[in-house]
């Protein structure tokens, strides 16, 4: 993507937190946005802000309808389609074992089955002009699994798994994928974008008990700027189908992650001459 040319960014869950500060950054770079949200009251303001640049739109990502409308609409008023942030989706906590089908499966719905459809929608798009970036929000839970999220984890290693194939279909095709793992931002995802589930079960009271109810009590404090980490993923739509897989942003995330896969190739390494063990005898 040029930094002289006015590239189109579609962008999901705009309504707060992580993407409207990336959809205003958008925006006051003089770059044209397609803003989307469950509640499109609570995002005219771009209209206002943008002209004739922001196109604002009802999105519910897990409606197949309304993904295929604003797909279309999007590009009968830009003509393409640049840049595809999935940032839709929310956070559900629960031990494993209390966790409640409903709310799994529902979650599943916004943050994994959703992004899938509202990429494949768009992908003809990109392809059609060879040219493009998907940016998928996941977590740094898309990487490590913390006690009490083991269901809010599942889904963002599954759209970790499924960016990794991705990739290396579109990348040949000059179409970047990168999954950016947040770690903790100021934002109200605490308040707005998080379920739980009430651990009942004494026996988890002192690891994800102790989890779930020490999250909420943190919301304002995290170190992460939200402003900052859409100027961090401009900078990486700027490089293409060459944006990195990976972007770890904020310096806890970046250390937590760093450290569980340098500890997570140590053991798999010291399992090297069992793994070996399950091959065949070489002749």
């Amino acid at each position: 993507m040029s930094e002289t040319a006015t590239p189109v960014w579609f962008i999901t869950g705009c309504s707060t937190g992580l993407g409207r500060e990336l959809a205003q950054r958008v925006i006051q770079r003089g770059w044209r946005v397609v803003a989307t949200a469950r509640n499109v009251a609570q995002i005219e303001d771009f209209a206002t802000e943008g002209g004739a640049r922001a196109l604002t739109l009802k999105l519910d990502v897990t409606r197949q309808p309304e993904i295929d409308a604003a797909v279309k609409e999007a590009v009968q008023k830009f003509g393409r389609i640049d840049v595809l942030v999935n940032n839709a989706g929310y956070g559900y906590q629960s031990t494993v074992e209390e966790g409640e089908e409903a709310e799994i499966r529902a979650q599943f719905d916004a943050n994994v089955f959703g992004l899938f459809a509202l990429t494949r929608a768009v992908l003809p798009v990109m392809r059609a002009r060879k040219s493009g970036n998907i940016i998928n929000i996941t977590s740094v839970a898309g990487l490590i699994g913390y006690p009490g999220s083991g269901y809010y984890a599942a889904s963002k290693h599954a759209v970790e798994g499924w960016s990794d194939a991705l990739r290396a279909e579109v990348q040949p095709l000059g179409i970047g994928v990168t999954c950016v793992e947040p770690g903790p931002f100021r934002t109200d995802w605490a308040g707005r974008s998080l379920k739980q589930t009430p651990n009942r079960i004494a026996d988890y009271a002192a690891t994800a008990g102790a989890r779930l109810e020490g999250t909420k009590q943190r919301s304002g404090t995290q170190a992460g700027d939200p402003v900052r980490a859409g100027d961090a993923m401009i900078e990486l739509a700027q490089k293409g189908a060459g944006a990195p897989r990976h972007a770890v942003l904020g310096a806890w995330g970046f250390d937590e992650v760093t450290r569980r896969i340098e500890a997570r190739l140590e053991e798999i390494s010291a399992q090297k001459e069992l793994s070996y063990s399950a091959d065949y005898p070489q002749e």
